[in-house]
This record gives structure tokens, C-alpha cells and sequence, in this order.
């Protein structure tokens, strides 16, 4: 990482982190004021997003319900797949709860983001100690992508909006097959509400 001097933030963003088992103990190496910030979304869309990424670059693999499913009239889920291990998150956070503590870790609600980008990100932007300049007036909604977009990127003079990887329609997936999955994730969710104090809403 580079050095940073007073009155900056250095900032980097991997995804894959929050699931790398060697990961939390390596950045706590590094620097153990690390403040992390994780967005997460609810896992079942989440999973359905991830089969739909891989699925566009490989027509070919098996339907979502074949992989999600060892055993799927018995209910039998499958967790070694990785669209669904990802979003166990509770699992993961107790990991990172070995190496930080709760209060420098900020979890931004991936609904709550596309919903209201300006207050999800006040939330980030008090987190990090940072005066509040982001506000609604920076974003319009893009109906095609259905994400907010930023209406100016810095130092250019057009609007900004999320790859074209991002908001794709997902296949249509079975409502018996997305409910097995509500279920089964149910109390990973609830334990994840406990550990980070904040109901996210996916049990719905």
C-alpha cells in the first residue's frame, strides 16, 4: 500500500477479501487501524447474481437449481458452491472479528445503496471520519440499469454508471427453489443481524 500522510485515506477494494480465510490476519499485519468497509446484498440475489455473471461468460454450465442443490427434494443445499458459501456471511465475520473489532467495520447495505446512495453513503462518509459532500444531488436513477449512477465522474464531464457486467437480467429461477434458499439461510442471516447489531431485511 502506499504511505499515507495526515489528512489523507488510502482506500482499496477487493471484493474477494471478506471470503479469503487468510486475509484478516494478513491487513491486521499491516495495519491493525484498518477500517473496513463491506457491501453486502441479500444472499439469495446475491447467489442468483453470481450464477447469472458466470452464465454470460459460460452458456454452457449447469442450471442455478443443479448447482445450488446436493440433494434438491430432500432441501439439501449445496454449500461448497461458492455463489452460495459467499453469502454465509456470519461465517466469514467471525474471522474477521478474531483480528478488528466491530467498531472498525462498517457493513453498507447493498438494497439500501441502490435505494438511497446519498444516505448509505453518509453512513460510509461519517464512518471514515469525512465531512458529508456526497448528497442526492450527485445521482440520477438509470432506469435501464436500474442502479443509481453519478450524475458527474471527478475530472470529467460525463455521468458515471456501473459497468455494462452490472445490472443484467437474471434468469427466471423456480419460487419453490428460491424459498429452499430463503430458508436455508435464515438463521446465518439472523446471527449476521446479531453480530453487526443491524437488520438488513432479507428474511422478508
Amino acid at each position: 500500500m502506499p504511505r499515507t500522510l495526515d489528512g489523507q485515506i488510502t482506500m482499496e477494494k477487493t471484493p474477494s477479501y471478506f471470503v479469503t480465510r487468510e486475509a484478516p490476519a494478513r491487513i491486521s499485519a499491516m495495519s491493525k487501524d484498518t477500517k473496513l468497509l463491506v457491501v453486502v446484498r441479500d444472499p439469495v440475489t446475491r447467489a442468483v447474481s453470481d450464477y447469472t455473471q458466470t452464465l454470460s461468460k459460460r452458456p454452457d454450465i449447469p442450471s442455478f437449481e443443479s448447482l445450488a442443490f446436493r440433494n434438491r427434494s430432500a432441501g439439501l443445499v449445496d454449500r461448497s458452491w461458492s455463489a452460495i458459501q459467499i453469502g454465509l456471511y456470519a461465517e466469514h465475520l467471525e474471522r474477521w472479528l478474531r483480528h478488528f473489532p466491530a467498531r472498525q467495520m462498517l457493513f453498507v447495505s447493498g438494497e439500501r445503496l441502490v435505494r438511497d446512495p446519498a444516505g448509505e453513503l453518509g453512513r460510509v462518509q461519517d464512518f471514515l471520519g469525512l465531512k458529508r459532500i456526497i448528497s442526492d444531488k450527485h445521482f440520477y436513477f438509470n432506469q435501464t440499469k436500474g442502479f443509481p449512477c453519478l450524475k458527474k465522474a471527478e475530472g470529467s464531464g460525463r455521468p458515471h454508471c456501473l459497468g455494462k457486467t452490472k445490472g443484467r437480467p437474471h434468469p427466471e429461477i423456480d419460487a419453490q427453489v428460491l424459498r429452499q434458499l430463503r430458508d436455508f439461510y435464515r438463521p446465518f442471516n439472523r446471527r449476521f443481524y446479531q453480530m453487526t447489531g443491524h437488520d438488513f431485511g432479507w428474511d422478508g
